[in-house]
């Protein structure tokens, strides 16, 4: 696929499920550098003049297309910072995959940090999928930190899809949004760390509009002397509803901090948080024993379904 090496391959499979060129826009940014684009008639991807990054506009109207924009990295040592815009009209309907790769040989750190804005326009609706992968035998670290701004017009809907499962040693993700009236916004977080990995997760989001709604969902699991912190605000300014859920299991040595937020601005302002973190039941592991699995085979069963 479009002359990159296996390596390259195997990190596109794991962020953004391509076995092949995408059908739509797409942008492919390997070791700091475009290594393919591809513009349609409705979606627009050019460079920033300013920064390093590129502005993604999508015509008002575009329904039933799809833009990838994936970044892997094979080079240790390599750190860089991308600012990414998506300019999406009124009345879409589009599907946006990220997501980083980086396969880290060497002995020196090797960082990406994403800082990407959506301006999503009335009555549009976006699924977004931003998955986290980390590889290779090298000592130096993985570490992606995020940045994720949302701003969302009257009636627009968002789901986000937030993932990382394995081989990132260090992540820090901070998203905030500002939904206008009758938006709605849905964050699906999933998340495994292990080893001596670290991962913080942020949200604050701001209902303004009436009728604004959000759910903002977690959903981890902290293996080995790994630690993890989820940390989200709902901040309800007008007649609208919020909810945020943090659901753990926790491992050997692992650590987990769940700090739920809620500030209600409005009387009518329906805020809701839950949080739950707990080992996984031993009735749960011995009835899986039961049907011939090994305590570890079990174990690993009861997390993937925890996680899908």
């Amino acid at each position: 696929m479009l002359g990159l090496d296996e390596t390259s391959k195997r990190l596109l499979r794991e962020v953004a499920d391509l076995y092949k060129v995408p059908e739509g826009a797409f942008n492919i940014r390997k070791d700091g550098e475009a290594a393919a684009r591809e513009s349609t008639a409705h979606i627009q991807i050019t460079t920033k003049e300013d920064v390093s990054g590129i502005d993604i506009d999508i015509a008002p109207g575009t329904k039933n297309e799809s833009v990838h924009i994936p970044v892997i990295m094979t080079k240790s040592g390599l750190s860089e910072v991308v600012y990414n815009d998506f300019h999406i009209g009124e009345d879409c309907d589009v599907v946006i995959v990220a997501g980083c790769g980086i396969d880290n040989c060497g002995p020196k750190d090797s960082e990406h940090d994403g800082i990407h804005r959506f301006f999503v326009g009335k009555n549009s609706k976006v699924k977004y999928v931003e998955k986290h992968f980390g590889s290779g035998e090298g000592t130096g670290k993985r570490i992606l930190n995020p940045g994720t701004e949302v701003y969302m017009e009257e009636g627009s809907y968002m789901e986000m899809e937030m993932v990382q499962i394995r081989g990132v040693d260090s992540t820090e993700r901070t998203t905030t949004a500002e939904l206008d009236k009758n938006a709605k916004l849905v964050v699906r977080e999933r998340l495994m760390t292990h080893g001596k990995q670290t991962a913080i997760s942020k949200y604050v989001v701001s209902l303004n509009g009436e009728g604004s709604t959000a759910d903002v969902v977690s959903r981890s699991v902290a293996r080995d002397d790994s630690f993890q912190k989820f940390d989200a605000k709902i901040v309800g300014n007008n007649a609208c509803s919020g909810h945020t859920e943090c659901d753990s299991i926790i491992m050997d040595n692992g650590r987990i901090l769940a700090v739920p937020g809620l500030e209600a601005n409005n009387v009518d302002a329906a805020l809701v948080h839950e949080a739950a973190i707990g080992k996984i039941a031993g009735d749960q592991i011995i009835k899986l024993m039961t049907l011939g699995l090994t305590e570890h085979e079990a174990e690993e069963q009861i997390i993937s379904g925890f996680l899908k």
